[in-house]
């Protein structure tokens, strides 16, 4: 986090972000939020949108819109339109406001945020504009049908499916950078990652990718048509240390990795020319197969955007169940 926020992460090199802190009379810190110009997105979607992100606030109206309205200002000034978040800092990181699912613990790389949050946000004008769906999922609750139609679609597919190879780490990023932006590219609210981005998010991963949750689909020619991408669930070893890293957490983290059985597949894309052959399902059940193998009995499914209807409906034929909604809010500056 503290990387992404500074000045020196790439991302900067083509966005603008104003910080600001609310302080009360005393002085103590009561909220933050971030005022985002991402000219990437702008540059790809043809529009004028900024962004706010990193809100946090104690459940006080007023403050809540002193501060949205300081980062409106500031995106106005800019000469944009629409303001739209929270987005911490793209939907390539963590975005979206929690408004169901309060009672399950959050999962590595997914916001979570006390239940006065979106009547804070609403207050101050804004409205929904897209809500994102978590789908989980425990050993056992995959559909038998999903299980034997990824095993016969992976006998008979001309694409070959393999697992991650850390010993190639620098070389497998590169395959999953062919595949990553011409698979979203079709997404809401999707932005392009730089090489620069991908290479600095790939070795902030490093230390706690697990190849038994990541695939890559390749056709006859080993090329990458296709990836999908768990992560171990880091948040239930953070939790134990009570987000303390030093003095003795980083051990906790090095020792007991491979003690976690919860896992989180966040990403899964298939090159447009391969879409509607099954790729898909097969690289869920491989995930489902080799991570249960490997000792992880429940898994989280996010985000998946509320009306990418292949997804969604993959999600539950699966056997999943959703069980988290994230929301992006907006809201129009002239």
């Amino acid at each position: 986090m503290r990387n992404l926020l500074s000045p020196k992460h790439p991302f900067h090199r083509h966005a603008v972000v104003r910080n600001f802190i609310a302080t009360d009379d005393h002085g103590s810190v009561r909220g933050r939020i971030s005022a985002i110009v991402n000219h990437a997105h702008n540059d790809f979607h043809k529009d004028k949108v900024g962004f706010f992100g990193f809100f946090d606030c104690v459940e006080d109206r007023g403050i809540a819109a002193a501060l949205l309205q300081e980062a409106e200002k500031f995106l106005k000034d800019q000469g944009l339109d629409t303001v739209r978040g929270p987005m911490n800092f793209s939907t390539n990181e963590e975005c979206g406001i929690l408004v169901d699912g309060f009672d399950t613990p959050p999962v590595i790389m997914n916001t979570h945020n006390p239940r006065y949050y979106p009547a804070l946000i609403e207050s101050c004008g804004y409205a929904k504009a897209k809500d994102m769906y978590a789908y989980c999922m425990a050993e056992g609750q995959i559909t038998d049908r999903v299980m034997e139609i990824g095993k016969k679609l992976e006998a008979r597919m001309d694409v070959k499916f393999r697992k991650f190879d850390p010993k190639n780490f620098k070389a497998e990023v590169e395959r999953f950078k062919i595949v990553y932006n011409q698979a979203w590219e079709d997404n809401w609210g999707f932005v392009p990652m730089t090489d620069a981005e991908i290479d600095v998010m790939a070795a902030n991963l490093k230390m706690i990718v697990d190849p038994n949750l990541i695939f890559f689909a390749e056709n006859q020619q080993g090329e990458p048509v296709g990836f999908i991408l768990g992560l171990p669930d880091l948040n239930v070893l953070i939790k134990k240390i009570n987000g303390r890293l030093f003095p003795f957490g980083i051990f906790t983290l090095l020792t007991q990795k491979k003690k976690i059985n919860r896992a989180r597949i966040l990403a899964m894309g298939v090159l447009p020319n391969y879409r509607k052959r099954g790729i898909d399902t097969v690289m869920y059940y491989k995930a489902y197969k080799v991570g249960t193998e490997a000792g992880y009995n429940w898994g989280e499914f996010s985000w998946v955007l509320e009306d990418n209807v292949l997804m969604n409906e993959a999600a539950r034929t699966m056997g999943a169940v959703p069980y988290k909604t994230w929301r992006i809010y907006e809201k129009n500056l002239s």
